[in-house]
């Protein structure tokens, strides 16, 4: 049997929501970034921004899954992650787990306003 091996095992994550701009803000208002509008394609999708390629993604219209069935993607937030997950729910969202402490770092889950199951992640050491 041959087997793959690949660089990286998450290559793009797409994250179906009702209203691009709404989620556009909602995301843009957590992680404290701008997610960029691009309508080249055929939908209209709003990338996440990141300094290094790799396993980015983007939110894209579309049908979500019923309210946290679907994958859950861990998504980088600056410390403390107690801010970004105030930010969740100040902005429409729900928290719904504690912080949790792994070696890696610390996680939070979420649901943004669309049921849409999400991490909040801070790498250890960040400050």
């Amino acid at each position: 049997m041959a087997s793959y091996m690949p660089p990286k095992a998450s290559i793009w994550f797409e994250i179906p929501v009702t209203d691009i701009e709404a989620a556009r803000r909602f995301y843009g208002a957590v992680l404290q970034n701008t997610l960029s509008l691009e309508e080249s394609g055929p939908n209209p999708i709003a990338m996440f921004a990141a300094t290094e390629a790799g396993a980015s993604g983007h939110v894209y219209p579309g049908k979500p899954a019923p309210a946290g069935t679907g994958p859950t993607i861990h998504l980088a937030v600056s410390a403390p992650l107690e801010d970004g997950m105030k930010r969740v729910t100040e902005n429409g969202g729900k928290v719904v787990s504690p912080a949790i402490e792994i070696p890696a770092g610390r996680f939070g889950y979420c649901l943004d306003p669309d049921g849409n199951s999400f991490g909040l992640f801070v790498p250890a050491g960040s400050v």
